[in-house]
């Protein structure tokens, strides 16, 4: 393990910011409670997206969005999520997307945000803020 300072961003899962949209008091006390800089992966916003209705309920979520960085995906982010999911998803239950998110959050040397620490081993830097709801 390298040694490097403490991050200064978070990296929010999908998991989390479906309570917060869900208005699960501990999600959104936790995020609300946060001063460190919120970012998000491009496939987190890809999995809200898959599940959100058209009108009202979409319109919320684009302005939801709209407060965080979305890190986008290069080569070697690629790259080192396809990897992880080799590694990692067999016994551990990573699948393509929680990879790719971790690789994400690795990439900035972020804290990954989830409700399920599991699919995410082989990162360091990863809270569990809440209990899933």
């Amino acid at each position: 393990m390298t040694s490097r300072s403490a991050p200064t961003r978070l990296v929010v899962d999908t998991d989390v910011l479906i309570d917060v949209l869900r208005d699960q008091p501990e999600a959104v006390a936790f995020l609300e409670g946060t001063e460190q800089p919120l970012a998000t992966s491009v496939i987190t916003v890809a999995e809200l997206h898959a599940g959100v209705r058209d009108g009202k309920e979409r319109r919320r979520l684009d302005v939801f969005v709209e407060a965080f960085a979305v890190l986008a995906l290069g080569p070697a982010t690629a790259q080192r999520a396809g990897l992880w999911r080799w590694q990692y998803g067999p016994r551990h239950g990573t699948g393509l997307a929680g990879a790719l998110i971790a690789a994400s959050a690795e990439a900035v040397c972020a804290t990954l945000i989830t409700l399920n620490r599991r699919p995410f081993l082989m990162l360091a830097e990863v809270l569990v803020p809440c209990a899933r709801s």
